[in-house]
């Protein structure tokens, strides 16, 4: 006996996936937001998508306003077709009906066009007119009872649409087989909007709010990541080899170069060569194992102007296919949009080698600070099972006092490596240096070595073991080095 739901597939990215498999087909739901939340974007969205998967919609409006002006804003995203509408999609207005006869003249208006439109998807659009035309809650529960029992007799999937507050005390939440609640809020100085679904009859839905936009392609869901990969899509290799950093005299400190598959961290200040250790890093990828830069700072062309200081051949590995370069300037993100666009573009590749350059671009992007955490876990156990190598940076002003605050204990916990790379005064010269400070379970160097840059092709490299610092041979405690 096959007890699968049927669904219907919304072509809505993301919405599907929260809703647990789709909408289930013959049932109900409500659509529920402010004026401007996305209501009529995300019912028409699914309406055309219905369509063009050759269903037939009826869309029906309890609103004053006219089609036209509906049509005109439509007219700008994607999904609309203007030769779907009156061939597929048949939109009608019942305001007056609904004004001048009641709502039982609106129940008997729409079984005869149901059955005359022979649509199995219906959209009301101005459930909270409808709820106000009734005298009582139980005028509007059996509003929705008949008009349900009706659509549930043809097999015909029903969204009522209504910017009315739902709770779980509206007589509407108890009648209906699902609620989507849309919302934009006001997150200190930027506004961002998030869908939740809040019930979900014999479904198992996700949980929670989850972030979406609206843009040319209409609604973008974007499940949040610690749900959707509560486990990651593929079990991690924990493949035994050693990928090489492309650091001369670096593999040898780290017990024969980085763990395959594994998530590094870089950590140090401004100007002590994280980012340069990325590049020399990546310049190992071919087009059989591709690299991929994911950076919040540096455009692809200061990348390359860079890359050519070094003496590294960027431009020839990007036409190849052994590098590709993604920037994401770090302005205003989505925090789960940025982990789906790494995660694709990696999957997209095959990449093996990924340098993130860096963390704290996620960190800026969240608008709950308190689910950080547990997004980095889902990001990073996934990486490991794309068998992708990851370097990341983490910058911070020194690596004495406080700096194991932030990342904070929890993130640093979930990264395999951490390697720190900091400022040293010896004999009064300022040089770099770089310290091995955990490899998981690997014997490893502890001393700190000094780091030189080249313009020779070789980038960042070991120059040897750093002389005492300054500051150390003072009696002062200086800079933490790594130990």
């Amino acid at each position: 006996m096959d007890n699968t739901l049927a669904r219907l597939r919304s072509d809505v990215t993301g919405l599907d996936e929260i809703c647990g498999g789709g909408l289930v087909a013959g049932s109900s739901y409500i659509i529920q937001g402010r004026p401007g939340a996305g209501k009529t974007i995300l019912a028409n969205q699914i309406a055309f998508a219905q369509a063009r998967q050759g269903r037939k919609v009826l869309y029906v409006t309890l609103l004053a306003e006219s089609h036209d002006r509906l049509f005109q804003s439509l007219s700008t995203l994607d999904f609309y077709d203007a030769q779907r509408v009156g061939n597929g999609i048949t939109y009608i207005s019942l305001f007056r009906t609904l004004r001048e006869e009641g709502l039982s003249a609106l129940v008997a208006t729409l079984r005869t066009e149901l059955a005359r439109q022979k649509a199995s998807i219906l959209v009301l659009d101005g459930l909270l007119n409808a709820r106000e035309s009734g005298e009582s809650n139980l005028d509007v529960k059996t509003f929705v009872a008949e008009l349900q029992g009706h659509a549930a007799f043809t097999g015909c999937t029903v969204l009522f649409l209504t910017s009315a507050r739902i709770d779980e005390s509206s007589p509407e939440h108890t009648m209906v087989d699902g609620v989507l609640q849309i919302e934009e809020i006001l997150a200190a100085s930027r506004t961002v909007r998030q869908i939740r679904v809040a019930k979900s009859r014999g479904s198992r839905a996700m949980g929670g709010l989850h972030l979406f936009e609206i843009g040319s392609r209409g609604i973008v869901v974007y499940p949040r990541l610690e749900v959707a990969l509560a486990l990651p899509s593929r079990a991690d290799p924990a493949q035994p080899f050693r990928i090489p950093t492309g650091i001369d005299g670096l593999d040898a400190r780290l017990g024969g170069g980085l763990p395959a598959s594994s998530v590094s961290v870089l950590v140090g200040p401004a100007g002590s060569g994280k980012t340069t250790f990325g590049l020399n890093f990546l310049q190992l990828g071919t087009p059989e194992e591709p690299a991929v830069h994911f950076g919040f700072y540096e455009t692809p062309q200061r990348l390359q102007t860079k890359a050519h200081a070094l003496g590294l051949d960027w431009e020839q590995r990007c036409s190849s296919g052994a590098l590709k370069v993604i920037w994401r300037p770090m302005t205003e993100n989505l925090l789960d949009k940025l982990a789906y666009d790494l995660l694709d573009v990696v999957r997209a590749t095959g990449a093996r080698r990924l340098f993130i350059d860096g963390l704290a671009g996620f960190e800026r992007a969240t608008v709950d600070p308190h689910r950080i955490v547990e997004f980095f876990a889902a990001l990073t156990n996934e990486l490991r099972g794309l068998s992708v190598t990851t370097v990341c940076t983490w910058e911070v002003k020194e690596l004495s006092g406080p700096w194991i605050e932030n990342p904070s204990p929890e993130i640093l916990s979930q990264l395999d490596n951490v390697i720190g790379m900091q400022h040293e005064l010896v004999d009064g010269v300022m040089k770099r240096a770089i310290a091995v400070l955990k490899v998981r379970d690997s014997l490893f160097d502890t001393t700190v070595a000094e780091v030189g840059i080249s313009s020779s092709g070789k980038g960042v490299h070991v120059i040897g073991t750093l002389p005492l610092s300054d500051a150390a041979a003072a009696g002062g405690h200086g800079k933490a080095r790594g130990r």
